[in-house]
């Protein structure tokens, strides 16, 4: 299989859901090198403020920089070519460059990731995060329905955690536990969660 390297330009981190905007071609290309690497390419990935000196190893990328400056990255470079510069390249373009075939599109769309960073949100406990993606959501064409079921698993998942740390504190110290709070919305009791905990589930 052929060898992919990625020259980013300088950004936080490559998965395009860092900071308060969530950047969908990001999120689409990094679900695309993870669809590559399961069809067994070998992907390299360097962040210009974080890995410079892979830039300043690289002949074609150094020459491209100095060209171009940072107008080249993203700048794609498959066995040791210049496939692509300036733009993030589709998943049915990097299967192209990489001899491969039956690219499916990918399910992580714009959509479901702020539907993840809705219920990161949740997690975090960060009220300007819920709100800033709930719009997002919302010019998305993303129905207040769907976005109430991510804040409704969200709440489930957050909740699992403190309701079986305080069981397990009830027993350690022979004490009843604390009454189960219900998570608005989900329909949750402790009985219900004390049959799912005997199952094994984790949080629903």
């Amino acid at each position: 299989m052929k060898l992919i390297q990625i020259y980013d330009p300088p950004m936080c981190c490559s998965t395009g859901v860092c900071g308060p905007d969530v950047d969908p071609k990001l999120v689409q290309f990094a679900a695309d090198v993870k669809w590559l690497t399961e069809q067994g390419a070998t992907v390299e990935r360097f962040n210009l403020a974080q890995t410079p000196i892979a830039f300043a190893e690289n002949d074609l990328v150094r020459t491209a920089l100095t060209e171009k400056g940072e107008a080249a990255l993203p700048l794609i470079v498959v066995e040791g070519k210049v496939a692509v510069s300036g733009a993030y390249p589709t998943r049915e373009e990097l299967a192209s460059l990489l001899g491969l075939s039956g690219a499916s599109a990918s399910l992580f769309t714009p959509a479901v990731a702020e539907l993840v960073a809705i219920g990161a949100a949740i997690a975090a406990n960060c009220d300007p995060c819920l709100r800033y993606h709930e719009g997002e959501a919302k010019k998305l064409g993303i129905s207040t329905a769907d976005v109430g079921r991510a804040v409704e698993l969200a709440a489930k998942v957050k909740d699992a955690p403190h309701r079986n740390i305080m069981r397990l504190a009830a027993k350690l110290t022979q004490t009843e536990p604390a009454a189960a709070v219900a998570t608005p919305g989900t329909g949750f009791d402790g009985a219900a969660a004390s049959g799912n905990a005997a199952k094994g589930s984790c949080c629903s």
